[in-house]
């Protein structure tokens, strides 16, 4: 738990001095080239902000709205986002009211999200989320502009969803790699999102990419195919003992 919360404290003061660095810099002009939802961009950076946040002042326990630890964080998180849009005014990029009614609508599902979940069921939700709206964030296919960003994207998404899925379904349904329900019940979670994802990307006419689906597949792939190596591992050696010399 103490080694949890020290890796959560150490990506959240990577992660919002580097946001806040972005925040206040000229928009990359490939953004723009790219038709991207800056709305969709604010939700997704305060949903894991406060994420990291609410997991650093209470590590192991849910939200409890009696309490006034959720109270001070939404304080805080209200307090930046407005510092946040202010500052911007004086560095040539727009004071906005919408985008602090995104980042504000995060921190807000994400409270109520950490009403009902824990650290990792949490972890895995935000992860689904942030990967459904960033694959569906551009107007413009970002393989044309970013091919290697894309590809990495894509690939480690899925595969830290995967990881998620699988430590969520060994410790809440005590299933073991190699157990005849345990690839199928895997490939479940990470194969609807990813369905889900595409499916909405050819909705709202964002069309079809299969290099999107070949790194997402691939990011899958990897990682379950690993934990079964891994699992299969201790089991070869229990049945080949090393004889005595």
């Amino acid at each position: 738990m103490k080694q949890r919360r020290k890796l959560t404290l150490t990506a959240l003061l990577l992660y919002w001095p580097t946001i806040f660095v972005l925040a206040h810099i000229p928009i990359p002009r490939f953004v723009y080239r790219a038709h991207v939802s800056d709305k969709a961009i604010h939700f997704v950076v305060y949903l894991i902000l406060v994420f990291l946040l609410w997991f650093i002042v209470s590590p192991t326990k849910k939200v409890n709205w009696r309490k006034a630890a959720i109270w001070c964080v939404l304080v805080v998180m209200l307090a930046y986002a407005i510092a946040d849009e202010v500052l911007q005014g004086y560095v040539g990029r727009n004071c906005d009211v919408a985008d602090l009614i995104a980042n504000m609508a995060a921190v807000l599902v994400g409270a109520l999200l950490f009403t009902f979940a824990s650290f990792w069921p949490a972890f895995l939700v935000v992860t689904a989320i942030c990967i459904f709206i960033l694959t569906n964030l551009a107007k413009v296919n970002p393989m044309e502009l970013l091919p290697l960003t894309s590809l990495f994207f894509y690939l480690s998404a899925y595969a830290l969803l995967t990881l998620l899925w699988i430590r969520h379904i060994s410790s809440y349904f005590g299933l073991k790699p190699g157990q005849g329900k345990w690839t199928p019940i895997v490939l479940s979670m990470p194969v609807a999102l990813l369905v889900s994802v595409e499916s909405f990307s050819i909705i709202i006419g964002r069309g079809f990419r299969p290099w999107r689906l070949t790194a997402s597949t691939a990011g899958i792939a990897v990682v379950v195919f690993t934990t079964i190596l891994i699992a299969s591992r201790p089991k070869s050696l229990a049945n080949n003992p090393k004889r005595p010399v």
